[in-house]
């Protein structure tokens, strides 16, 4: 029987995490968590957490000296002004498209990132034709949110969508618990 070899390849990933299913950014975080063992150069944007937040992994990811930045005013739902979300929104997308192009990454996170083409803030085809460009070779790029759109799905090389079964909140009226939710 002949053995199969797999050719060893050395290409950035992009990997998106969706879906209604909880743990899109805790997986992308644990991705992070890992390079960091590895001593990679990591970075990310956050694109509708606050700016002045202070989630559990924020306060992590500070310690450890990875740079996790977060671009927002909140969630959208909570928005008091949505043109102002959107603008720091698309503020947050151009801060990191200088960040991918710079070279001074191994692996970058952009969380909640697909919320911007879902609601028309940002064009998919045009997003996949910039990283198509720009991103460097052997960045490894995780791209999170609800409702990936096709085209970022079939750019992508991993995609994995998170299902909600059962959730705390929905099920028994369990509100957000620190080190689970924040």
């Amino acid at each position: 029987m002949a053995r199969r070899t797999r050719q060893q390849v050395r290409k950035g990933l992009v990997i998106v995490n969706t879906g209604y299913g909880k743990g899109k950014t805790t997986a992308a975080l644990g991705i992070l968590m890992r390079s960091w063992g590895r001593d990679m150069r990591i970075g990310g944007v956050q694109f509708f957490k606050h700016e002045k937040a202070s989630f559990g992994e924020t306060k992590a990811m500070k310690r450890m000296g990875i740079e996790l930045t977060p671009m927002g005013d909140g969630f959208t739902w909570t928005s008091r002004d949505l043109d102002e979300t959107q603008a720091k929104a698309l503020h947050g997308w151009e801060v990191a498209k200088q960040k991918i192009a710079s070279g001074g990454y191994e692996v970058f996170l952009l969380d909640e990132f697909t919320y911007l083409m879902h609601f028309g803030w940002l064009d998919a085809g045009e997003v996949v034709a910039w990283l198509r460009e720009h991103k460097p070779p052997t960045l490894h790029l995780i791209i999170t949110g609800r409702d990936a759109p096709p085209a970022l799905i079939e750019y992508a090389d991993l995609v994995t969508e998170m299902k909600l079964i059962k959730h705390p909140y929905e099920d028994q009226g369990i509100k957000a618990q620190p080190g689970i939710e924040f």
